[in-house]
């Protein structure tokens, strides 16, 4: 178990670096966005056209709104995300920092068996995949770009940074909003899948994982959640945790949990505990089977037709 504590000095080295966050115009994605500004980053806010004004309202309130920027954008749409990173370099000089925020949750139940049509069949379960396009490719979308321009970014090796929002639901299942869960798993892929990539241009790629956060996605219990005398997270909090990971020169592929007043580090502790998860014999023969990878230059991809 690895408990972080949180430098509160690493997010003043951020003065002057260039932070892109998606989702930025309410909940985590603003108050990373309004702390980043008040340590003299140079925000860019992400978020639909329909953020706008919310977008707007928020940056009204930095301690210095030169140094902030709306561009409207869906994570879905790749000519709107290319042209985010074009506008932001053009605004500000080359993005630094991205936080790759924007996410979303089902409000109907994925696996409702009684969602039916009038002849009984099944419904497709539309908003499920809208979750997943999100989550999963919209994040993916943020990913690669932030890779593709950071990659010829002059900045000194360890300060180019991309922070993916996972969940402990990329750890936990528990709570039955599958199409939520499986996404937030699919985000841990990434976390894990992208590190040498980004090893081999300077990046860092790490995560964060929030437990209960009150924002508009856990209104209907938040409330209760409060009653029933569970600590919560704040936004603010998890901001706090997102500028430490996005800062710390020396930390990549890991993931930080936020719950309340607990941080525990993730990746390095589930590595640690691998040989009592598989077994040494497995851990061993897993170990070969990846150097076996490696020496032949990667993972061969299948050709299909």
């Amino acid at each position: 178990m690895l408990q972080i504590n949180l430098d509160q000095t690493l997010v003043a080295q951020a003065s002057g670096k260039v932070v892109l966050i998606t989702g930025a115009a309410n909940g985590i994605g603003a108050a990373t966005a309004s702390l980043f500004n008040a340590h003299g980053a140079k925000v860019v806010i992400c978020d639909l056209e329909t953020c706008q004004n919310t977008a707007k309202n928020l940056i009204s309130t930095f301690q210095t709104p030169e140094n902030a920027l709306f561009i409207a954008a869906d994570i879905l749409n790749w000519d709107q995300m290319t042209a985010l990173f074009k506008r932001a370099a053009v605004h500000f000089g080359p993005v630094d920092i991205v936080i790759a925020n924007a996410g979303t949750m089902e409000t109907q139940p994925v696996l409702d068996l009684t969602d039916v049509d009038e002849e009984g069949i099944l419904k497709e379960s539309t908003e499920g995949f809208k979750v997943l396009d999100i989550n999963i490719k919209g994040t993916m979308n943020t990913l690669r770009l932030a890779l593709h321009h950071m990659k010829s970014n002059p900045s000194a090796s360890g300060s180019k940074s991309i922070v993916l929002m996972a969940s402990t639901s990329s750890y936990f299942g528990g709570t039955g909003v599958t199409a939520y869960v499986t996404s937030k798993h699919g985000v841990l892929g990434m976390l894990r899948s992208s590190q040498d990539v980004a090893a081999q241009h300077g990046i860092r790629v790490n995560a964060v994982a929030p437990f209960f956060t009150p924002t508009r996605l856990t209104a209907g219990f938040a409330q209760e959640w409060e009653e029933a005398g569970l600590e919560a997270n704040t936004p603010q909090r998890v901001a706090e945790t997102i500028a430490y990971v996005a800062m710390d020169g020396g930390r990549t592929g890991s993931c930080v949990l936020v719950a309340g007043k607990y941080l525990r580090e993730m990746e390095e502790t589930i590595t640690g505990l691998i040989p009592r998860w598989v077994g040494e014999d497995v851990e061993e023969f897993m170990g070969r089977a990846m150097r076996f990878f490696v020496d032949i230059g990667g993972y061969v991809l299948p050709k299909i037709l």
